[in-house]
């Protein structure tokens, strides 16, 4: 488990966490949906739900590398989705569960940066004072580019 407990998530943290858990749900009720309307073979449930489901256990116990690894796999389904929508774009489950995976690919990974900065304050400043180096040396470039 993470040295902070799920009570000291900031409340922006807490938010995506509890948006990505909420999509991962809708997600996998829609690969369900869609396997029983379509009377898909015990392979395909398993094919379809399985790789979702490996990583509940780690976003449960809040480790960030589950809902990276989980970001990835992700993709994969985003993947056969945008083709399903090529096939038939007036499918309401397969509209679902894009608008699933691609809410969860983003709240995922916004709680993985905000989580990892909670836990890791010395990394989050360090990050922070480089963007800050960043930003003074593109406005000194401007403005010698101004003279």
């Amino acid at each position: 488990m993470t040295a902070l407990s799920a009570a000291q998530r900031s409340p922006r943290s807490a938010t995506m966490y509890r948006l990505s858990l909420g999509s991962l749900a809708v997600l996998l009720a829609a690969q369900a949906l869609d396997s029983w309307q379509r009377d898909a073979p015990a392979v395909i449930w398993i094919l379809r739900l399985v790789p979702l489901l490996i990583f509940l256990p780690g976003l449960l116990r809040d480790h960030t590398r589950s809902f990276v690894w989980l970001c990835f796999v992700s993709l994969l389904v985003f993947v056969t989705l945008v083709e399903r929508l090529f096939a038939d774009v007036r499918d309401p489950v397969a509209w679902t569960a894009m608008l699933a995976v691609v809410t969860y690919f983003n709240a995922g990974m916004m709680y993985v940066r905000w989580r990892s900065q909670e836990l890791n304050p010395e990394r989050a400043s360090e990050a922070n004072a480089e963007a800050n180096v960043a930003e003074v040396n593109a406005a000194a470039k401007e403005a010698d580019h101004g003279k």
